[in-house]
């Protein structure tokens, strides 16, 4: 039984991680405006929230193994639900706070997918899998300071 729905968890744990990775591409790469932008971006959060629970449930079913995935959910679910709400509530300094927040979580999946995957990566690419933990933000950090730069009126 217990076998059963962590499968069952999976599979929409990928499903939703996948829109996510491709919903977070694209609100990356459209206009920043009403209309795609904020189509894909609300399914973003909605599939990220998925993502989260998933991920929360199947680290609890095998917290021995897999006690690492709650915690990156909890933070990088965290970091998209900072973006999503300094956005729908105008917070000070919402636009601000709404790049950092949503370019914070797109990080998180990222990392989350090298690092499930990171024996495949590490021995396709000949890098240390502790390596796949890192890059995401090493190159991400910059493209969010880059994009508030650009966005951000002083």
């Amino acid at each position: 039984m217990m076998a059963t729905l962590y499968t069952v968890f999976l599979v929409i744990h990928i499903v939703a991680g996948t829109v996510c990775l491709l919903a977070g591409g694209i609100a990356i790469g459209v206009r920043k405006r009403r209309g795609v932008h904020t189509l894909v971006g609300e399914a973003y959060h909605a599939f990220y929230f998925v993502v989260f629970i998933t991920s929360v449930a199947m680290a609890i079913m095998k917290w021995s193994t897999l006690q690492y995935l709650f915690y990156i959910a909890l933070f990088s679910y965290g970091q998209a639900l900072y973006g999503y709400l300094a956005r729908k509530r105008r917070w000070d300094g919402w636009l601000r706070k709404h790049i950092i927040g949503m370019l914070g979580s797109y990080i998180g999946i990222i990392t989350a997918v090298l690092v499930v995957n990171g024996e495949d990566i590490a021995s396709l690419t000949g890098m240390p899998a502790i390596m796949l933990w890192f890059i995401p933000t090493v190159i991400g950090t910059p493209l969010i300071i880059r994009t508030v730069n650009r966005f951000v009126r002083a």
